[in-house]
């Protein structure tokens, strides 16, 4: 019997409060974040790790000292196995902590597949997460098995129904304090980041505009904004906790999806749960309706199920100046 082995791709987090400068260590010290050469990087990484991490084990105070992350990936992971049936077993691989990509690694080559999928839980791709992912796994995986890459699913359609479905909910409780103002939050990244050609900001706008055209509320007063910044660098904007303070000060009902995030963890439970919500009633926000991340959501879990099971090649979406899109087989589109 033919066996596919599809690997599910995270960034990981700290399973305790043991983790958190290690992650953070792992994180800093990655090329696809900070690009300088050894031992520089290194050196800034242990640097950035050690300040960063009184700050973090206070965020994961919050989450009981660890990410949700891996709970919520396993459960990804079932329904995706469930979905896709016999023939089909699913392994979670982080890139940044446990079970690291060499774990997986040895797990897939212990199941022995005629086809590898791998398969990241970013639906809009980016250098510093899913590019990276597949580095990982390509400098590890020395086995014979074909590997397939999705590079990204910014609107394929489970994906865009689930969220649509979650933010119409949100939509009408926020609707009886007036008409809604959608926030369509994602993770941000440095300016220069998306300069040096980065197709992820391209993408999430695609995200965001599929999102709002499917929702068919007669114009929809939604912005894309983005949160998470860290560090002196200037982030791509405008930045969520702004678009929060205005929308509070222009008295709109606020409803805010996190459209990059697929699985709940501390941007979305803390960042957003906690200290956006807490700025936005500070300025007098009528009301604040977050929308939980996919999830398991039915819907979402379809699309992974048919991106692995297709046999055509992803066609490229970016444009032309995204020029570290992976995807070569067609040519830009507008």
């Amino acid at each position: 019997m033919s066996k596919t082995a599809v690997v599910l791709m995270n960034l990981g987090g700290p399973n305790g409060p043991e983790e958190i400068q290690p992650f953070l260590y792992s994180l800093f010290s990655d090329p696809a974040i900070i690009g300088l050469p050894q031992p520089f990087r290194g050196l800034l990484a242990k640097f950035i790790s050690s300040r960063r991490t009184p700050e973090a084990t206070e965020i994961y105070a919050h989450l009981g000292g660890k990410s949700p992350l891996l709970a919520n990936t396993k459960a990804q992971a079932s329904a995706l196995e469930d979905k896709l049936g016999v023939g089909y077993r699913v392994f979670v691989a982080m890139r940044h902590g446990a079970p690291r990509t060499e774990e997986a690694v040895g797990l897939v080559q212990d199941y022995n597949p005629n086809r590898i999928v791998l398969l990241p839980l970013y639906p809009q791709l980016s250098t510093t997460t899913t590019s990276s992912s597949f580095l990982e796994w390509h400098r590890l995986y020395k086995g014979q098995a074909p590997v397939d890459e999705i590079c990204c699913y910014p609107t394929a359609k489970g994906f865009v129904q689930a969220y649509v479905e979650l933010i119409m909910k949100a939509y009408k409780k926020a609707e009886q304090y007036g008409k809604p103002r959608v926030l369509l939050t994602a993770h941000g990244l440095p300016e220069k980041t998306i300069k040096r050609g980065d197709p992820y900001q391209f993408q999430v706008q695609r995200s965001a505009a599929e999102i709002v055209r499917a929702c068919r509320v007669e114009d929809m007063d939604a912005v894309v904004c983005y949160q998470s910044r860290v560090g002196p660098l200037k982030w791509i904007e405008p930045y969520t906790d702004v678009e929060i303070e205005k929308a509070a000060k222009e008295g709109k009902p606020l409803v805010i999806a996190p459209i990059s995030f697929v699985s709940e963890h501390s941007e979305t439970l803390v960042e957003l749960d906690i200290e956006y919500k807490e700025l936005a009633e500070r300025h007098g926000c009528p009301a604040y309706e977050r929308v939980p991340a996919v999830g398991t959501h039915p819907d979402f879990i379809k699309t992974l199920s048919d991106l692995v099971l297709s046999p055509v090649p992803q066609p490229r979406i970016c444009l032309g100046t995204c020029v570290k899109c992976p995807n070569k087989l067609e040519k830009k589109v507008a």
